[in-house]
């Protein structure tokens, strides 16, 4: 049984969990099944249905954090045991840690081992961020969660190998049941073949631009003011020549304000949301990319999914000082630029680095180059040696 706390639709299912699950499957005896849960919004929701070869995917509603969800995950425990027994389920394997504390309840209340993937800081990552309080509910909750699937977990598989210093740090653990799985991207999906899409240059009207291209959420977890304070020193630096293309689903009054307050001109920002089987088509139209997570301590335990991508379709990275690993992979491959502060002078630095990237070398040396790094850092090879280990005994 695989636990997940996202939409079957969610990018997170569609890139992030069901290409493993498709390993693991491969790994595992013949004919054996994998029960995928998710959490969805609305209110048709599906039961034991399989949606490919092998997997079959049950449907449980999304409720936010309060005492209705603690009272209805109570009947949803129950729902798993019970699915547990009639599936005879052998393991019980969760992506991440709000997914861990209820495949650890499960696992307490059954027997069945527990395998945490995905494994990395999240409650203090939601106080590092402003999202939560740190005396708040929500955060001691999946605090106390977290340690205790640290300890239960037959496995546990960070997605950089800092994460294991970091559970000894936080929470007194020194086993040997760790490994490393970084987020690992299809590179025949994001291919240097779909890069500078002469149709879509065409009706995006980006053809001789500088183009910057953000894929993702604004707000939140993320850097957005900076990265407009950037798309702004970007403008200045190239001028008319310099476009953003957001690759989000934020509305255009959204956008419209973030450009007001960084005093952007909104005709150089285009956005369009497509889902994730076009976003190589897209992503693939920018000559650099900005990644814009905040750099707070826990990040150095994440593995961004986006850096991969951008990396896959050739685009030198802009990027915070201190994410994951991406960083110094960035600075010693010269294949972007590491901002140490969110300013103006270093936003204008991280311009000069990215011309003199894209004036020094030829379009297609500079995108094979960092597409490398993807290919080195980002393999699927690398999953299949984790999961065997885990599955093929």
């Amino acid at each position: 049984m695989v636990i997940t706390y996202w939409s079957y639709a969610d990018a997170l299912i569609q890139t992030y969990t069901l290409p493993y699950l498709r390993i693991i499957l491969s790994i595992l005896p013949k004919g054996s099944k994998i029960h995928l849960i998710t959490l969805e919004r609305g209110i048709d929701l599906l039961n034991g249905k399989e949606t490919e070869e092998g997997i079959i995917n049950t449907q449980f509603k999304l409720i936010p954090f309060g005492p209705k969800a603690i009272l209805e995950w109570r009947r949803n425990l129950k729902s798993l045991r019970e699915m547990c027994s009639v599936n005879r389920i052998s393991k019980i394997h969760t992506w991440c840690t709000p997914a861990g504390g209820i495949g650890y309840l499960l696992s307490k209340r059954t027997g069945i081992p527990l395998v945490l993937d995905s494994y990395e800081p999240h409650a203090d990552a939601m106080i590092e961020t402003g999202t939560w309080k740190k005396n708040g509910p929500a955060f001691r909750i999946l605090h106390h969660l977290e340690k205790s699937q640290t300890f239960h977990a037959e496995w546990l598989i960070g997605v950089v190998a800092g994460m294991k210093q970091y559970a000894s740090k936080r929470f007194g653990y020194e086993g040997t049941n760790f490994l490393t799985k970084p987020a690992c991207i299809n590179t025949e999906h994001f291919s240097l073949r779909k890069r500078k899409n002469q149709k879509l240059l065409t009706e995006l009207g980006l053809q001789d631009k500088v183009v910057c291209v953000y894929a993702g959420k604004l707000g939140g977890l993320y850097l957005t003011d900076a990265a407009f304070d950037f798309f702004k020193t970007g403008a200045e630096f190239w001028g008319e020549r310099f476009h953003v293309l957001l690759l989000t689903s934020a509305e255009p009054e959204v956008i419209n304000e973030y450009c007001r307050k960084a005093s952007l001109n909104r005709n150089q920002v285009s956005a369009v949301f497509v889902p994730h089987s076009e976003m190589p088509d897209y992503m693939g139209l920018g000559d650099l990319a900005f990644s814009a997570f905040k750099p707070v301590p826990s990040r150095r335990y994440c593995t961004p999914i986006k850096n991969g991508e951008y990396w896959a379709m050739g685009l030198p990275v802009v990027i915070p000082e201190g994410i994951s690993t991406d960083s110094d992979i960035i600075r010693e491959n010269n294949a972007g630029y590491v901002c140490r502060e969110m300013s103006k002078a270093e936003f204008q630095s991280a311009c000069t680095r990215i011309d003199q990237l894209l004036r020094s070398e030829s379009g297609d040396n500079l995108s094979l180059r960092i597409h490398k790094l993807a290919e080195k850092h980002r393999n699927f090879t690398v999953a299949f040696e984790v999961y065997k280990t885990i599955y093929g005994t």
